[in-house]
């Protein structure tokens, strides 16, 4: 990654690590949420593909946004849903492609991720709840190339695990950081994607 992508990586992993340096007592001002209560999100953050697979080996890494809902059950679980959309560019520029035939090179691909994702959480009654993730569903591939014309490697599917911090900062609402790495199986290829968000999640009461 070039050198200012890095850094949006490292500022993420930074707050991060200090979401889950939180205080272990909550303020007057936060209401934590309950068993049943539902959490809405949206994030934005940055991610890479490994070099593995024929799509990992063409594009590099870009930007990400993902909604989500969160169901927190008891005992220190919660279960949701995902929607990830994710923009990978290409690692080198491509005269054409395939090459040598005269058609126009690849700019980059989304990868959109729709899933369920299980949460096994710590710390549910201070400020900053600690978690683990698992979660797999559909993946759905498209891309474009450089004058703007639709590809499609393919669908398939995808599984992946990571941990996140949600920091009660007032009443129901929380910055919520998260990393995750999936791995999406595709008909005829195979990707390992890393991804690094933050965002903001809010509890509705009832």
């Amino acid at each position: 990654m070039k050198a200012s992508r890095r850094r949006a990586v490292a500022v993420l992993l930074g707050i991060g690590m200090l979401l889950a340096a939180g205080t272990a007592r909550a303020s007057r001002d936060i209401v934590l949420p309950r068993p049943g209560q539902v959490g809405i999100e949206i994030q934005g953050g940055y991610g890479a593909l490994l070099k593995s697979g024929e799509l990992g080996t063409d594009f590099s890494d870009g930007a990400t946004i993902a909604a989500r809902l969160r169901y927190r059950m008891r005992y220190e679980r919660a279960i949701g849903i995902s929607f990830e959309n994710q923009r990978f560019n290409i690692r080198t520029p491509e005269v054409d492609w395939p090459a040598g035939s005269g058609l126009p090179g690849r700019d980059h691909i989304n990868v959109v991720l729709s899933g369920i994702e299980y949460y096994k959480l710590f710390g549910t009654r201070t400020p900053a709840v600690k978690m683990l993730i698992f979660g797999g569903g559909l993946a759905q591939t498209s891309g474009k190339t450089v004058n703007n014309e639709g590809f499609f490697p393919g669908d398939g599917t995808y599984l992946c695990g990571g941990f996140g911090v949600e920091r009660f900062l007032m009443k129901s609402w929380a910055l919520d950081f998260s990393t995750r790495y999936s791995f999406v199986f595709l008909p005829d290829d195979h990707v390992q994607d890393i991804q690094v968000s933050l965002g903001f999640m809010f509890y509705a009461s009832y």
